[in-house]
């Protein structure tokens, strides 16, 4: 985030808690800002200036007169509720204060200040100074200024800025909790990851999910699961019984050199392990698997990111449905030619849509539910795109 501000132009104040992440901070985004030299973004003057741009603190009260914070620590409540507190007390009155948070509670985070107005979230997709969307995520109590001065950053930053409401997840986490749910019913049931990744990279996707996961790490979706547990209707069927052994064996991914695949150096290979976890998980859940075709692993797959997305316009947590295409296209690896989800699902139409959704409640009824808006739209014969246009 930080090189990406300064690749704007824009001076900037860089907090850690210790010398050695502070140094740690500098040396990364100083050879951040030496590959875009090398790579033509820009040029060896503007990155001589970026880094005088640069200042770097382990005290907060460093921040007194900035006019933008950006929080970008883990995903822990407590400590951004402790970070925003103090920040309340150290800014100066109208800097606007911003999370990074992926999916917490912006409400919940303002509300430790005496200035819910001035805060928002800005959550970057990383690598922040490579990835293009940035989500705008306003508040109960955000001013209308601050949201504008949100987006008009993410302009500054070359962003592209799509506004969200306050879940959990907000647009694209949210809806990605969701129909990564189904790839995991799917490997359970009988697909193999591999399989499903196969199908979904052959429908246009850069990497399918289990790829993806062991690219982010998969202890990032293990602590949200565990995040998450207590919030878990009885009647949700697990599906993280497989991925919680990766994560508990130490298997995160690329950066253990172990999760769904096995990696050396460049190369993917199998991981020889995988396949007795599943069957174990598989016994203990009572599952006899069976076969899944390529064409059924992405239809249940996109008709589950389909019935969430409709859920995230239903609710106003994105307010048209090419919102929620935008930020699929510029922030998740969607198929560019098929436009985005909601793109996608007027392809195949809604009356086909809440037929499949109302063929799969017949195995899974909690989790396959129709979308009120969806079901709508099915007898009326309505579209995404009329949503779009205000109809």
């Amino acid at each position: 985030i930080s090189t990406s501000a300064l690749m704007a132009g824009l001076p900037v104040t860089l907090i850690e808690v210790t010398q050695e992440a502070l140094d740690r901070g500098v040396a990364t985004i100083t050879g951040n800002l030496d590959g875009a030299v090398k790579r033509g973004k820009m040029s060896a003057a503007k990155r001589d200036t970026a880094l005088v741009n640069l200042s770097a603190s382990m005290s907060m009260d460093a921040l007194a007169e900035v006019d933008l914070v950006i929080e970008a620590v883990f995903e822990s409540m407590d400590v951004k509720k402790e970070i925003f507190s103090a920040l309340d007390a150290i800014c100066k009155e109208g800097a606007v204060l911003a999370s990074n948070t992926s999916y917490l509670d912006v409400n919940e985070i303002a509300a430790m200040t005496k200035r819910p107005q001035d805060v928002l979230g800005l959550h970057f997709f990383s690598p922040a100074h490579i990835m293009k969307l940035l989500e705008v995520v306003v508040g109960e109590k955000t001013a209308p200024e601050v949201v504008a001065t949100g987006f008009a950053l993410a302009k500054n930053m070359r962003k592209i800025g799509v506004r969200a409401g306050v879940c959990d997840g907000f647009i694209g986490n949210r809806i990605l909790g969701h129909y990564l749910k189904t790839a995991s019913y799917l490997v359970l049931d009988g697909a193999h990851p591999d399989q499903v990744d196969k199908a979904l990279e052959g429908f246009g996707f850069a990497m399918g999910p289990h790829r993806v996961g062991d690219l982010a790490g998969l202890d990032i979706g293990y602590m949200t699961r565990k995040r998450l547990a207590a919030t878990r209707p009885a009647e949700e069927r697990y599906g993280g019984a497989i991925a919680d052994r990766l994560s508990e064996n130490g298997w995160n991914g690329r950066k253990t050199s172990k999760g769904y695949y096995a990696y050396e150096g460049r190369d993917t290979l199998k991981n020889p392990d995988l396949d007795a976890i599943i069957d174990e998980e598989r016994a203990k859940a009572g599952i006899t698997p069976r076969a899944f075709s390529d064409e059924e692993i992405v239809e249940r797959y996109m008709t589950a990111m389909i019935s969430e997305a409709t859920r995230v316009v239903e609710d106003g947590i994105a307010l048209r449905p090419v919102d929620v295409d935008v930020v699929f296209l510029s922030g998740y690896g969607f198929p560019r030619f098929r436009g985005g989800p909601l793109h996608y699902a007027d392809t195949i139409g809604a009356a086909a849509l809440v037929k499949r959704i109302e063929a799969y409640a017949q195995e899974d009824a909690h989790y396959w539910q129709v979308p009120e808006l969806l079901r709508k739209m099915s007898e009326d014969g309505s579209t995404f795109a009329d949503l779009n246009k205000g109809k």
